[in-house]
């Protein structure tokens, strides 16, 4: 019985997540202003995180003190190649650009980056109404130089952005079973170089 309950939610969640999908769809935006950030040349502003693109995925990411949203990015990353051949994808978060940078290179994401630096943009974007560091994703759509935000969603432990709650739910363990880490090392019991000076 218990298996045949788990196919028949899973293929509910399937039918409803098609639904969503015709439903964000039809969304048709409201107008935003020209937001400004800081990123590793200076300034950029939002029409110039397009690219050249009509689409923006705008990534709002907590910066690196959050080890969940590191787990969504890490994810993202992997589909980057993916996403950039549909639309521009940027990473926001509050983190100096150089700071954005190096926490990048350590994690190996290709992502392209900018700062809101905890400015109007993150107040007025939010995914989560009042408040200003949430993570999510926005998408914008660009007509001329008017641009419109057109859907956006919250990130969180279980949700369906990232494919690695779904897996761990596979295996039986929820979000309360497991927590994200920055590094997965543990030190060996006896270490061949003597062991000093380990971190």
């Amino acid at each position: 019985m218990t298996t045949k309950r788990i196919a028949e939610i899973q293929q509910q969640i399937f039918e409803l997540t098609g639904e969503l999908g015709t439903l964000l769809k039809q969304s048709r935006g409201a107008e935003v202003p020209d937001y400004r950030f800081a990123d590793g040349s200076g300034e950029v502003s939002l029409l110039e995180l397009f690219a050249g693109r009509d689409t923006l995925l705008a990534i709002h990411n907590m910066g690196q003190g959050c080890r969940y949203c590191t787990v969504w990015a890490d994810g993202f990353n992997g589909f980057l190649p993916h996403l950039e051949n549909a639309m521009s994808v940027v990473l926001l978060s509050k983190d100096p650009p150089e700071l954005q940078r190096r926490f990048a290179n350590e994690r190996g994401w290709r992502f392209r980056l900018a700062s809101h630096g905890g400015g109007a943009y993150i107040r007025e974007q939010s995914v989560v109404d009042g408040q200003d560091n949430y993570p999510g994703a926005v998408v914008y759509k660009r007509e001329g130089d008017r641009i419109l935000r057109f859907n956006a969603c919250v990130f969180g432990p279980g949700d369906l952005y990232c494919s690695l709650w779904s897996l761990l739910a596979l295996a039986g363990m929820g979000v309360q079973d497991w927590t994200p880490q920055y590094s997965y090392w543990r030190r060996p019991e006896v270490l061949d170089d003597g062991g000093e000076n380990v971190n």
